[in-house]
């Protein structure tokens, strides 16, 4: 039997589950780098310190994934997986400098066919110009986090203000005007958090006042690990450079806008740069202002999810509409000393998936066994449009799991793949996990190395257990099994 909060709760939603359309509407919500350590859903050290109450709320109403893993832990890729259901090497983009082959299939192509209206807004970084929408406005490149400029169904619009608010404003825009005959799937995907993190002008002195908590890994010599990551060069102590620390700016602000932001930042880093602090204490202030201006720019894309979730409420949407919450991949707030993304490590490896979906879903569910992957979007969508999934799709559809109906034959794996070598000092790399034992393979002549990882006894990942005589069976197996997969999704070898 459901739950009595279950049955509340699609009570509440009643207007969107009493339509007859068995095809619902899809909103798709996507950040870039957004870490499950920076959403309070996940607990940890920062959910008192920088609660995400709106994004908190899709898992109440619904289900929180813990093994949500990505197939290639960087921007493009990863979004390439997304629209494609295949690895990278099968879909083209292997890495950022790549182009999207846009003439490929893709799932908002076949949703259109299945008769829905389909558009993105936000953050694409494929290069290629967006196919298979009915609109698009996307940020050209990277983008900035003021004064966007956003391709528009082919043309350049200029936009004031600051870039997370934007994307929502657009995206509502578009739902006010589409076509209410047609269900919708709707990508509203930003930029933030991803780096340089300029917050939003509201947002410049929150948590001003406190010490974000360090990850006890925040210095970390690798002693444990092959010496693959020794080669790195995304250490917050070493590497972030002047934009990141927000010594120096990268938006192109208006007058006023500059004024506010310079007059809160320039204060602070003459007193910083006048300190000279040297060693642990310089290590120390960058990893401050880092969290924290990540952390800030998290809260405005907290703010503008709520946004959305209440316009799909005064609007009655709530009830029929498929929100799912998730990003790129995951990112480093400090662990191992680092910020970015791109290891096979679980702080990269690992991303937020929060999905609702009202008479379908149990709320306040959290799963932590099964293992899925954003391979298994594309497949997931077409489900929930009630369309045809095509054989070459390499993921599988969410939708039995979501109604806590895990098929028998559920992978008990997932296969990793990280093409860019060099960006950052990342190698390329690739692995197999079983979601308690990880192993990851650095083929290149340099490194030839392989690691082991028993992840309940070592969460974090310190102690390399390759060739440990006591992990020779869990060695043994997960190299079969990193054959298997490679042959099963057609991995070149050379």
């Amino acid at each position: 039997m459901r739950s009595l909060l279950a049955i509340t709760l699609s009570l509440h939603f009643l207007p969107g589950i009493a339509s007859a359309n068995n095809q619902p509407n899809i909103l798709f919500l996507f950040c870039d780098d957004h870490a499950t350590q920076a959403i309070s859903a996940y607990g940890g050290p920062l959910a008192e310190i920088a609660p995400t109450p709106n994004i908190d709320r899709i898992a109440k109403e619904g289900m929180l994934f813990r093994k949500c893993y990505v197939t290639n832990s960087i921007c493009g890729p990863s979004r390439a997986v997304v629209l494609t259901g295949k690895y990278s090497h099968l879909n083209g983009f292997r890495n950022n400098g790549d182009t999207f082959d846009g003439s490929q299939q893709t799932a908002p192509k076949l949703l259109r066919k299945a008769g829905y209206q389909t558009a993105i807004v936000g953050k694409w970084h494929l290069k290629s110009v967006p196919t298979g929408f009915d609109h698009f406005e996307v940020l050209k490149g990277q983008g900035q986090y003021y004064n966007p400029r956003l391709l528009t169904n082919g043309k350049i619009v200029n936009h004031e203000g600051y870039t997370t608010d934007i994307i929502t404003d657009r995206t509502l825009e578009w739902l006010e005007n589409r076509d209410p005959e047609k269900p919708f799937f709707l990508m509203s995907q930003h930029k933030a958090p991803h780096g340089r993190w300029e917050p939003a002008i509201r947002h410049l002195e929150w948590l001003d006042e406190i010490d974000v908590p360090e990850p006890p890994t925040l210095v970390h010599d690798y002693a444990g690990r092959s010496k693959a990551s020794t080669q790195h060069k995304m250490g917050i102590a070493d590497h972030m450079g002047p934009h990141r620390l927000m010594l120096t700016y990268s938006s192109k602000f208006t007058p006023e806008q500059f004024a506010k932001f310079d007059g809160h930042y320039r204060p602070r880093n003459e007193a910083f740069l006048a300190a000279n602090l040297e060693g642990k204490d310089r290590a120390r202030w960058h990893y401050q202002r880092y969290i924290k201006n990540y952390l800030r720019c998290v809260k405005a894309v907290d703010e503008n999810v709520g946004r959305l979730l209440a316009y799909l409420d005064e609007k009655g949407l709530a009830g029929n509409t498929v929100v799912i919450y998730s990003s790129d991949q995951g990112f480093y707030l400090g662990e191992h000393g680092w910020f970015d993304k791109r290891w096979m490590y679980e702080e990269s490896f690992r991303t937020p998936l929060l999905v609702r979906w009202p008479g379908t879903i149990d709320p306040d569910t959290v799963n932590d066994t099964d293992i899925v992957s954003n391979l298994d979007f594309a497949s997931t969508f077409l489900d929930i449009a009630n369309t045809e999934i095509p054989d070459d799709l390499q993921g599988r559809s969410l939708v039995p799991v979501w109604k806590g109906i895990t098929p028998s034959n559920w992978r008990k794996t997932h296969y990793y793949h990280y093409y860019e070598s060099g960006g950052h000092g990342v190698p390329l790399h690739f692995g197999v996990t079983d979601g308690r034992n990880k192993l990851i393979r650095f083929p290149e002549p340099h490194l030839d190395a392989w690691e082991l990882y028993d992840l309940e006894a070592d969460p974090q990942e310190m102690e390399s257990r390759y060739d440990d005589p006591g992990m020779a069976e869990v060695q043994a197996k997960l190299k079969e099994e990193l054959a298997r997969l490679q042959d099963t999704f057609a991995v070149p070898t050379e």
